[in-house]
C-alpha cells in the first residue's frame, strides 16, 4: 500500500512548516516582558518599570551579567509564551543600600567649556556617569554647593524587595553579534 505522490507531498510541507519551540538555557537570546513592582517593608506592592513586546527587556541567557538570580531560575527552561511570576529580596536583587555609594565629588568635574552645567547638575537628576574602568553607572544628584556635587550610586531599589511578573516574548540561538559585547575587549 503506498499514498498517492500528492498526499505525501502536502504532509511533508505541513511537518516541514512546523516551528520547534526553543527553550531558554545558556547561550539563547531572550526577550522578556514583564511588570517590576517594588515591594515596601508593609508588603504593599508598587509598579516602578514595564517592558513590553515593543521594548523588552533583552538578554543573552547565561551570559548577560547582572542577572536577578531568582529571575534566572525561574526563566530557565521557559518557551515563548511561558509566564513567570517571581520575588527577588532585597539581597537578590539590586542589594542592600550601602552609604559608601555616595560620594561627593569636585564641581569641576561637571563644566563644560568652562562653565558649571547647572542644567543637568541639579538635586534629583539622575546623571549618567563613567567609571575609571570605562563602566556606565548612574547617580542621582543629591547636594550641589559651591565646591562640591554629592551623588548617590547606589541603585534605585537598593534596600528593595522586588516581583516580577511577565511573559517571554522570544528565544532563539544568539548571533556571534549579541554575544560579542559580554565577552569583552575590542
Amino acid at each position: 500500500f503506498s499514498l498517492p505522490q500528492t498526499l505525501y507531498f502536502k504532509n511533508f510541507q505541513t511537518i516541514k512548516n512546523i516551528r520547534i519551540m526553543e527553550k531558554i538555557e545558556p547561550g539563547k537570546y531572550v526577550e522578556l516582558g514583564y511588570d517590576l513592582y517594588a515591594i515596601e517593608p508593609d508588603g504593599t506592592e508598587k509598579l516602578v518599570h514595564q517592558t513590553n513586546e515593543e521594548d523588552p527587556e533583552k538578554i543573552v541567557f547565561g551570559v548577560t551579567q547582572g542577572m536577578i538570580r531568582p529571575l534566572e531560575k525561574a526563566i530557565e527552561g521557559l518557551e515563548v509564551g511561558g509566564k513567570f511570576n517571581v520575588t527577588a529580596s532585597a539581597d537578590e536583587a539590586f542589594g542592600k543600600y550601602d552609604p559608601d555609594q555616595v560620594v561627593e565629588l569636585e564641581r569641576d568635574v561637571f563644566t563644560i567649556d568652562g562653565k558649571f552645567d547647572d542644567k543637568m547638575i541639579k538635586v534629583g537628576a539622575a546623571v549618567p556617569m563613567m567609571t575609571a574602568d570605562g563602566f556606565r553607572i548612574t547617580g542621582i544628584v543629591k547636594e550641589v554647593t559651591d565646591t562640591h556635587v554629592k551623588m548617590d550610586f547606589n541603585h534605585p531599589l537598593a534596600d528593595k524587595a522586588v516581583r516580577f511578573d511577565g511573559k517571554i516574548l522570544a528565544v532563539r540561538e544568539a548571533t556571534p553579534e549579541e554575544i560579542k559585547p559580554f565577552q569583552g575587549g575590542c
